[in-house]
């Protein structure tokens, strides 16, 4: 069996941006805010701690004994990281979780998670984890080889910086450039990171309309933008991502119809869907 043929598999288990959206009008695309799951083979990697990660910590306990996990961070703002002291694998001895992020000034990614798990603001510490765990500096620029796969890190246009990261196997590629907003010209740093990739998944938190009303240099961007970096980078498959959250399952499978008349091989991502490249 060749690479080609081993497992690389994609699953969301938080599409939503912002904050938690759960509810009986998002059942279809899902309320959890960030967080993906990478199979390479045999390689579990998790995107963003939005959350998402709950239910996949509980799924991994069922799955696994022991855990063990790359985590990556896009970045710190509070729907990528407040769902990490719930992850419950993380509280079992025997799994083993190696944390990438980049870092803010002299605080590295474990200062940064440690200072959300502390008095005022939570009551559990991080050393209350029980995993053993690999904390590791990774910025815009990298290329790291985890396991089989390949993977490459670029910027972000994003308040407070974020980064993108590209994951390559078996001649397959999935980018994931959340949370970005776009300029007045096409963002080519970002068109050449997603170059020829299998899937694109792009923060498409905005309509164009509400972007121009009012929500721009908050961070974020529109389907039409997505669609214009999808276009220049040959990308075969975009997946908008970072929904808005008080937008509901029919509002996003209307900006899905709009953005298929202008790109067919695109959709509005789901939770618990798995995507192949």
């Amino acid at each position: 069996m060749g690479a080609s043929d081993k497992p690389f598999t994609l699953r969301f288990w938080g599409t939503r941006g912002s904050l938690p959206a759960p509810r009986s009008t998002t059942i279809r695309y899902g309320g959890n805010t960030p967080c993906l799951e990478i199979r390479v083979e045999d390689r579990i990697l998790i995107f963003d701690a939005g959350s998402g990660i709950r239910p996949l910590g509980d799924r991994l306990l069922k799955e696994k004994d022991p855990v063990q996990a790359s985590i990556f961070f896009t970045h710190y703002h509070w729907d990528h990281i407040h769902g990490f002291p719930f992850f419950s694998a993380a509280f079992k001895q025997d799994n083993h979780f190696v944390v990438y992020g980049e870092p803010r000034g002299s605080r590295n990614v474990k200062d940064i998670l440690s200072g959300q798990m502390a008095m005022p603001y939570f009551p559990v510490p991080l050393d209350a984890m029980r995993a053993r765990f690999s904390f590791r500096d990774v910025g815009p620029g990298s290329r790291l080889q985890i396991g089989p796969a390949v993977m490459r890190t670029e910027s972000l246009n994003h308040p407070g910086r974020a980064q993108s990261y590209r994951i390559e196997y078996g001649g397959k590629s999935i980018v994931y450039a959340s949370d970005t907003e776009h300029g007045f010209k096409l963002d080519e740093r970002l068109v050449r990171h997603a170059a020829g990739a299998d899937i694109l998944i792009y923060d498409a938190t905005y309509t164009p309309k509400e972007y121009r009303d009012g929500k721009q240099t908050w961070g974020h961007s529109t389907w039409e933008e997505g669609i214009k970096v999808a276009k220049a980078a040959g990308v075969r498959k975009l997946l908008l991502f970072h929904h808005e959250p008080s937008r509901d399952d029919r509002a996003l499978a209307a900006i899905e119809t709009l953005a298929r008349k202008e790109f067919r091989a695109c959709s509005a991502s789901r939770e618990g869907k798995i995507y192949v490249p």
